[in-house]
């Protein structure tokens, strides 16, 4: 199948992480215009990249890895036309290492926190 239906956990506790974005996780509240314009360029794959590497370093921090993620939700906002493919195919560049595919959704938004917000992902997973 393209997609992974669903996925059985036996063991372990769950790690929910919190929507991300291509801002980096520590940053100033409210958000300052400098810091939104730097990170929130009008181009989908680096904003993915960008919040990818967010994750990763939460993963980190908490002991896990993408193999440990069982979910990712994937929020993407004024969508266009091949928008999907070029954010999944970044999103599964980070799982490819470990030749994992947890299972996903995907929803198309008309708007996100920032109005140049192309991308917020959240991602639940499972680590001993």
């Amino acid at each position: 199948m393209p997609f992974v239906p669903a996925i059985k956990i036996k063991s372990g506790k769950i790690l929910w992480l919190a929507g991300t974005t291509a801002i980096p996780v520590y940053h100033h509240h409210p958000h300052r215009r400098e810091d939104v314009l730097k990170y929130l360029t009008n181009d989908l794959e680096a904003q993915t990249r960008l919040a990818m590497e967010g994750i990763k370093k939460t993963l980190e921090a908490a002991g896990a890895t993408f193999k440990d993620v069982v979910h990712v939700f994937v929020l993407r906002a004024r969508p266009r036309m091949g928008d999907i493919g070029k954010a999944s195919a970044v999103i599964n560049s980070y799982f490819a290492p470990y030749n994992h595919k947890p299972t996903s959704t995907n929803v198309a938004v008309l708007e996100l926190g920032e109005p140049e917000q192309l991308i917020e992902i959240q991602m639940f997973a499972v680590v001993d």
